[in-house]
């Protein structure tokens, strides 16, 4: 049979993180059933539409997925199991952030046939956390950590963010050997991105000089004046409430931050994680099935708001629109959005530069068998090129990336970029 990939979104959280700009905000409880309640109307509406499929992987993300109740998430899983044929050995992963978890739900989601959290830490410094407007402190994550183990689970990943505000070299080795040290399966390690429309793009992307990095470059004199009056109108109404007044750090700079990113592998080694993708480090046998699946271009359905999917050539996404979805979930049609036939110049595109995120690489068997034509045809002269450049290695059958290679990932993906 086919394999399967399900992701599921919960799109409530209880406060939005300063850098977040995944489709997520808080909500009452009464909104997260009618919400809940329109998930499994969808869910029903797959159940004979996928009969050659066998779901190898579900990743319910957000959001913060573990705010709902027992009972909703059994029940989403129950819609699931009814209507979808799972593999025995299927990956189940919840993502989690610290202060949501107890051990009702843990039970739960285990009876439920989770198998995998993912923690997100993003720091061991409460300084750091503050900063990122998470919600817990590291006491919470250690809470939160203990709660996960003693329920038994054995595949947890913690998410780790480096080149946040304030953070040191010193603060980001700390991050990482005390989280490397608690030994959880796997590690997700990201780069801090400043995203347009965050709190985190109004304090940096058009900060004043004082306050950012100096790669950071472009604003008007206007936009200054408006996020000074915020500032200056946010700091006083924390001191009318009693509340010390934040101050914002600035952004490591360019030198730090490269420091940073070398030494993360360097440290993970050196408690026996391997780098399976650019941003992903994991213990023998724990790499994340859901994620390779996205990066070896597998067939994923979405189930839930703003949810992507990638079925056979045809890729689409539901509505972002919570009106329409709850409206309209029972009818999966109504809130498609955004449907493509993929052609094959970005099927081709897709499977080079998503296969090359893994260290183990693409091949050009995989490629022929897939396009009928070789890597070599497609891609004259960009493989030569790279291999000069020193940023791609081939052995026999294999296509991978260089460590220079990975260091400017990104430029190498654009030359894969068909005209």
């Amino acid at each position: 049979m086919k394999e399967l990939e399900l992701y599921v979104h919960i799109p409530f959280c209880i406060r939005k993180c300063a850098y977040c700009d995944f489709l997520s905000a808080p909500a009452d409880e009464v909104s997260r059933q009618k919400y809940v309640d329109a998930m499994v109307q969808e869910i029903r509406c797959y159940k004979n539409r996928f009969p050659g499929h066998q779901v190898s992987t579900i990743f319910v993300g957000g959001g913060t997925p573990t705010i709902l109740l027992p009972g909703q998430i059994q029940a989403v899983f129950k819609a699931i199991r009814e209507n979808f044929r799972i593999d025995p050995e299927a990956e189940i992963t919840i993502e989690a952030n610290p202060g949501t978890v107890t051990e009702e739900k843990l039970l739960a989601w285990k009876a439920a046939g989770v198998n995998r959290i993912s923690i997100g830490l993003q720091s061991v410094r409460d300084e750091e956390l503050q900063m990122l407007g998470r919600i817990h402190d590291y006491q919470q994550f250690l809470d939160t950590w203990k709660l996960v183990r003693q329920a038994g689970m054995k595949n947890v990943n913690i998410d780790l963010i480096s080149a946040v505000p304030g953070q040191t070299l010193q603060s980001w080795r700390e991050t990482l050997r005390t989280t490397a040290e608690l030994g959880p399966e796997h590690l997700s390690v990201y780069s801090l991105i400043v995203e347009e429309g965050t709190p985190f793009y109004e304090r940096y992307g058009d900060a004043p000089e004082e306050i950012r990095s100096e790669h950071m470059q472009g604003r008007t004199e206007g936009r200054v004046s408006q996020k000074k009056f915020r500032e200056e109108e946010a700091a006083a109404q924390e001191e009318a409430a009693g509340l010390k007044p934040m101050v914002y750090p600035p952004l490591p700079d360019e030198e730090t931050e490269r420091l940073m990113y070398e030494e993360t592998e360097k440290i993970l080694e050196e408690y026996g994680y391997a780098r399976y993708e650019i941003s992903n480090y994991a213990k023998p046998g724990a790499a994340c099935r859901h994620n390779m699946g996205y990066w070896q271009r597998k067939e994923y359905l979405g189930i839930g708001l703003g949810s992507s999917s990638l079925i056979g050539k045809m890729r689409f996404c539901h509505t972002s629109d919570m009106e329409i979805y709850l409206a309209c979930a029972g009818v999966p049609e109504k809130i498609c959005e955004e449907k493509q036939l993929l052609p094959v110049k970005e099927e081709m595109e897709e499977f080079m530069f998503l296969g090359l995120r893994m260290m183990c690489g693409v091949r050009k068997s995989e490629f022929f068998r897939l396009f009928g034509m070789t890597m070599e045809q497609v891609y004259t002269g960009v493989l030569e090129k790279l291999e000069k450049q020193g940023l791609l290695v081939t052995r026999d059958d294999i296509v991978r990336l260089t460590k220079k290679g990975i260091d400017i990932s990104n430029y190498v993906f654009e030359q894969f970029l068909l005209s």
